[in-house]
């Protein structure tokens, strides 16, 4: 590739070696985290010339835009688009790419190991054993209930609610009920799960449930969206799983939930704020299961997001349609 066709690319969260080296092969690339503060000057400086951004994790919003004229695309090593100014992006002309697809089954293990944990107490007794509290046969106050059988319900049911449903259903002999903007055509994007999950209004699930598990994007209309009122609907002594965003949930009111004994526990893997704050009472509930937001966290998973992020971005760069491209148009 010629000079004169060589981009300039700010990677602003660290690629494997081998999808950066994918780049530094035909472009011009600075690898610069503002997350650390050594390299945030590195970063500032990057902008104004950057015509491609790749990383994941930091907010774009309309003053980074400004700072960054030349900027033609973006791509996000992530599935949600949370962080980005998706008005800005379309009033600019700047293309987003995510990587959808890649995660949906890893994300989709670690909701059911949630549920699974909330459920068996896994986390409290596997504590009980280490700090050498096991001196007897556990009674009735320690046991856990059963997963097999139990009603399922899922809010949002895109490729990771599937994914859930299908462990579910297939696998432990659970009912599934759904609620989405609109029913999916299963016959067409889920054939298995065909007679196994219903889309069901909200407040019939939310009193049918015995796990609610959300998976929901954050937007205007999501935010804040699972509150005390929602809490209140929910099957007495239901557990409430999160691995969507935290900020759809009004983590006050799942505490009051939890310790008016409504909801038996909640396991998340995502909060309002993280890293979780210190002073959180979710940090420390008896009845919570917290995990630092490992959804995708696999070897194998994180370098797929990583591999279909670097290729959309030489897609783009190409004057090719990269294949996962955000529409930001209908945001």
């Amino acid at each position: 590739m010629t000079a004169a066709m060589r981009k300039k690319v700010l990677v602003f969260r660290e690629l494997p070696e081998d999808q950066l080296a994918r780049l530094q092969a035909v472009h011009d690339v600075t690898v610069a985290n503002p997350k650390v503060a050594a390299q945030r000057a590195a970063f500032d400086a990057a902008l104004p010339e950057a015509q491609a951004l790749i990383g994941s994790s930091w907010p774009v919003d309309a003053a980074l835009l400004d700072r960054a004229p030349k900027l033609e695309v973006i791509s996000s090593v992530s599935v949600g688009v949370d962080n980005f100014a998706l008005a800005e992006l379309h009033r600019r002309g700047i293309l987003l790419c995510h990587t959808p697809g890649v995660l949906d089954e890893t994300v989709a293990d670690t909701m059911f190991a949630l549920l699974m944990a909330t459920s068996r107490r896994v986390v409290e007794l596997s504590k009980l054993v280490r700090e050498g509290q096991w001196t007897k046969n556990i009674g009735p106050e320690l046991f856990g209930t059963d997963v097999h059988g139990k009603t399922l319900g899922l809010l949002g049911f895109g490729r990771i609610g599937q994914a859930i449903a299908r462990r579910a259903a297939l696998g432990f002999g659970m009912p599934v009920l759904y609620h989405a903007r609109r029913a999916v055509d299963l016959a067409e994007q889920a054939p298995e799960l065909q007679g196994h999950a219903l889309h069901t209004p909200l407040n019939e699930l939310l009193a049918r449930a015995d796990f609610v598990v959300a998976m929901l994007p954050l937007s205007d209309a999501t935010r804040g969206m699972i509150d005390a009122e929602v809490f209140g609907a929910m099957k007495p002594g239901a557990i409430f799983i999160n691995g969507g965003r935290g900020a759809t949930v009004n983590e006050a009111a799942l505490l009051a939930a939890l310790d008016s004994g409504h909801l038996h526990a909640a396991g998340l893997d995502v909060f309002a704020t993280e890293p979780l704050p210190l002073d959180s009472a979710l940090r420390t509930h008896a009845r919570v299961t917290p995990l630092p937001h490992i959804g995708s966290a696999t070897h194998e998973t994180r370098h797929a997001m990583a591999e279909l992020a670097t290729t959309n971005l030489l897609q783009a760069l190409a004057g090719q349609r990269p294949g996962a491209v955000f529409d930001t148009a209908s945001a």
